[in-house]
Order: structure tokens, then sequence, then C-alpha cells
């Protein structure tokens, strides 16, 4: 059975749009990856709300840093067939103020994190997929609208950045905004619906990718 780690922010934790609440198991994307790669693979669900990709939050109690973590989880969950990475959103809310372009930068670093980790000589290092998070979008919420509301343009761009370092490092690329709308209620977060889309346009992906 192959190995997968799904490394992101909340998108991937399954944060619920205006509810704080979490999605339910079988609708948040890894698990819908899993499904959908009908038990030919196991997907090991690595999210965690306001991750960024290698810069500090300095708001935060827990360590958002994508790059202080990865390391660990590659350690702790090798061997691994395929490192799929979703994040950059945190990139450019209010406490950092970074574009798209920044965000693609710390996503760089991670693919080199990835690569060039000490894995243990019995196995093969594991191929990576981008994925550019789906599109900010206006809200009513004052609070949502002050984290990020400036950045809605910004994340337009996330698709083109990612998928120039994707090219660059010989890694694979994927456009959550090709299937997915976050939604209004917080402008940031998806419904369940659109959870799931991601999951299921993943899925033809990861099977090519991983020759399944």
């Amino acid at each position: 059975m192959k190995s997968i780690l799904a490394f992101g922010d909340s998108l991937t934790w399954g944060f619920e749009a205006g509810t704080f609440k979490r999605h339910p198991f079988e609708s948040r994307w890894p698990n819908v990856l899993a499904a959908g790669l009908g038990g030919k693979a196991r997907v090991i669900e690595e999210g965690m709300n306001g991750r960024t990709t290698v810069f500090p939050d300095p708001v935060a109690d827990a360590e958002r840093n994508g790059a202080v973590a990865l390391p660990i989880l590659l350690e702790s969950h090798h061997p691994l067939d395929l490192v799929i990475i979703m994040l950059g959103t945190n990139d450019i809310k209010y406490a950092n103020r970074c574009r798209a372009f920044d965000a693609s930068m710390g996503m760089q670093r991670l693919v080199g994190l990835v690569k060039n980790h000490d894995y243990n000589a019995d196995y093969a290092v594991p191929q990576i997929l981008l994925v550019s998070p789906p599109h900010l979008v206006k809200t009513d919420d004052e609070w949502f609208n002050d984290l990020w509301g400036h950045a809605i343009e910004e994340s337009k761009l996330f698709g083109k950045h990612y998928k120039r370092v994707a090219e660059e490092n010989e890694c694979h690329f994927f456009d959550a905004a090709s299937v997915a709308v976050a939604d209004k209620t917080d402008g940031g977060h998806l419904d369940a619906a659109n959870t799931r889309k991601i999951g299921e346009g993943l899925v033809p992906v990861v099977k090519k990718i991983l020759g399944l």
C-alpha cells in the first residue's frame, strides 16, 4: 500500500466555514482522496489551523511555521510515496502581509526540505504534489474581512506562482481553485461540498503520479 502525507492548514484540517467546527471525517479532502484510491493508499491527514509555509505567527500559541513541522512529519511517517502540500492562505493574511509570490518561495523551501531530508537509505525520496489553495472571496464577516479581505486579488495569483515552482523543481501541480470555491460566510474556508471536491479532483492526479 502506498503512503501519502497531506500537509496543509485549516483547509486540510477541515475547518467548517462560519462555525469553527471540523467537517466530518468522510468529508475532509484527504479522506475523500483515500476513498477514491480504493484502498491502494493511506492518506495521512496533517492539517493545522493557521499554518503557513515558512513564516512564524507571533500571535499564536502553537508553532505554525510549516518549515518547522514538515521535517518532523517526514521522519515520523516515512516511508512516504507522495507528499501533498497545500499552504499559502495564511501567508497573505494580516499578520504577514506577504504576496502570493512570497508564499511560493515558501513552498519552494518546503520542496527542498522534502527532497533533501535524511531518509533511511532503504527508502526512496517521495514525490511531491504542490496544490495552490482556492481563492479568497468577499465576505460580510467583519473579523474575517479584516483578516484577509485585503488579499482577495493576491490569492488569485497562487496558481500562477505555484505552477512555476512545481515546474522548476520537477514536482507535480494541482490548482484547487479549479474545483473548489471558498464560502462567502467567512471568505476563506470551505463548505463540505467544496472540501470534498478537492479530494475528488485529486484522485485522478494522484493515481497517475503513483501509477495506481
